[in-house]
């Protein structure tokens, strides 16, 4: 470190913060506070609470309890204009630029100087923006369009849009998720600026080499709860360990099935920078747990198996038969079925009745010179939901109307009734209640057991650990760990989503 923080009176105090969402505690009687002039590092799991926590300082999400103060003065955060009047600027992982726009016009979006009449001072645009951009360091041409400069000079402009609204705290997520070593070196260089100028930086990273370099303090989340406040420098494995140290919950079926033969091979799959080189096997009677943080490829690997995505290189066999996947309908026709991480917006019709859903993969077969057997269909519906206990008034309710568990088992049922050989589970029990959770982890373990293969992703530890046989760790796109999870413990695994050595 090259600095220290520029006082200890806190900028920033966050009391009792707690936030709930149907059947999820997402934050519980949370504190965290931010000195001026500092670079307070927010760390958790997946799930641990920091996005939520941010979204209500950034007045994105209401908080259902607890106080804010700035300056020692309650900040009542109604909208996320009252946190840009408090001085509360976000930077987001995803940029919000608009591309054809030049440098400067994105800084001032909605907030142009104008001369009489509204006319846009575009002169007085370009050397308010050329200001903000020096002072960070950075020679960008303020005239210069967004989708001509490069993504460490996007952050840039970025921060300099941030400072435009006269930040006094800045949140940043995963900034340096998409930058070389030499733009984060840029980058540190201009945070430095900014907190000796008083700024207080809020910084969200998975990246554990970068805390030191960066960070004063640590705050860890877990649960949705405050676990400690450290000073920076800390050892890795003591982070982790607040991280991560938490009993896994015996709340899973006890494993029955038995491994078979290899039903799936995905050799040297690329697309992009999102997924590099990945290999693996999966054999029938198996569940493999995908273990990651966001952006490590976990998604985009499941989209590329299922077809949604063409890879760049590499191949996908099924019984040791080298399968063309050109979309979708190939996937389903290779016995392949997948469960999307956003059930509501690609695992169901909403508007369609439950009966419908559950029938999706099976038209063809249901349908008679291109015309649906209601009969058919219907007697499908019975079936599974009898069999998976789907609790909805018939099988001609909307799926809309479902509660998140049983919307959950629709998207399942409609693989199972089309006998999936290959079933990609992604988050399976996000935003749904324990006793639901229970039946869903049962549901997968008598799939396996009656001989398909699953790939499980998930962010939560303790359910990759519990539901897998085996679990493949991802890092920046890549295969990096292949664990047994017998007797694998959480913070082994999340060693190795963070990169580090076993």
């Amino acid at each position: 470190m090259t600095h220290q923080p520029a006082t200890d009176t806190p900028l920033l105090q966050m009391r009792g913060i707690c936030k709930r969402f149907p059947g999820v505690v997402a934050l519980d009687e949370v504190g965290f506070e931010l000195r001026r002039g500092e670079v307070h590092v927010l760390l958790g799991e997946n799930g641990a609470g920091k996005s939520t926590l941010m979204k209500i300082l950034s007045g994105a999400c209401a908080r259902d309890a607890g106080d804010v103060l700035v300056d020692g003065r309650p900040l009542p955060l109604a909208s996320p204009r009252d946190a840009q009047a408090a001085g509360i600027s976000t930077i987001y992982q995803e940029f919000t630029l608009v591309p054809h726009l030049s440098a400067a016009a994105n800084i001032y979006l909605g907030r142009e100087p104008v001369r009489v009449a509204g006319v846009i001072d575009r002169a007085r645009l370009l050397r308010d923006a050329e200001g903000l951009l020096r002072a960070l360091g950075t020679t960008i041409d303020p005239a210069a369009p967004v989708h001509r400069l490069g993504v460490a000079e996007q952050q840039m402009v970025e921060v300099a849009k941030a400072l435009s609204i006269d930040a006094r705290i800045l949140i940043m997520d995963e900034p340096t998720s998409a930058l070389t070593e030499s733009e984060i070196d840029q980058l540190f260089a201009a945070i430095r600026r900014l907190t000796s100028q008083g700024v207080a930086v809020v910084y969200i990273s998975h990246r554990m080499e970068e805390l030191a370099r960066i960070g004063h303090r640590a705050t860890i989340l877990r649960d949705g709860r405050f676990i400690a406040t450290v000073p920076l420098p800390a050892p890795v494995p003591d982070l982790v360990r607040l991280m991560a140290n938490r009993d896994i919950r015996d709340h899973y079926p006890p494993p029955t099935r038995k491994r078979g033969a290899e039903i799936l091979r995905v050799e040297g799959v690329s697309r992009g920078a999102r997924l590099r080189d990945v290999s693996f096997t999966l054999h029938r009677g198996e569940i493999l747990g995908v273990a990651g943080l966001l952006g490590a490829g976990r998604t985009e690997l499941a989209r590329v198996i299922f077809g949604a995505d063409l890879p760049d290189a590499g191949r996908v066999s099924i019984d040791g038969r080298a399968v063309r996947l050109r979309g979708p309908s190939d996937a389903i026709r290779a016995g392949i079925g997948l469960v999307p991480e956003d059930r509501k917006r690609h695992g169901l019709v909403l508007g369609c009745t439950v009966a419908a859903n559950l029938s999706l993969p099976q038209l063809p077969r249901l349908s008679r010179a291109g015309v649906v057997s209601r009969g058919r269909e219907g007697a499908l519906a019975s079936r599974w939901i009898r069999d998976l206990r789907i609790k909805t008034p018939s099988a001609a309710t909307r799926a809309l109307t479902l509660s998140g568990g049983n919307q959950q088992k629709v998207v399942l049922g409609k693989w199972l009734a089309a006998g999936a050989d290959v079933l990609i589970v992604d988050e399976p029990t996000r935003g749904i209640d324990v006793a639901a959770k229970m039946e869903i982890y049962t549901l997968l373990d008598r799939l396996a057991t009656d001989g398909a293969g699953i790939i499980m992703i998930s962010s939560e530890l303790p359910e990759v650990i519990g539901m897998s046989d085996r679990i493949l760790v991802m890092h920046q796109g890549r295969a990096h760990a292949l664990l047994d999870a017998r007797g694998v413990t959480q913070e082994q695994v999340l060693h190795a989503a963070l990169g580090l050595a076993s």
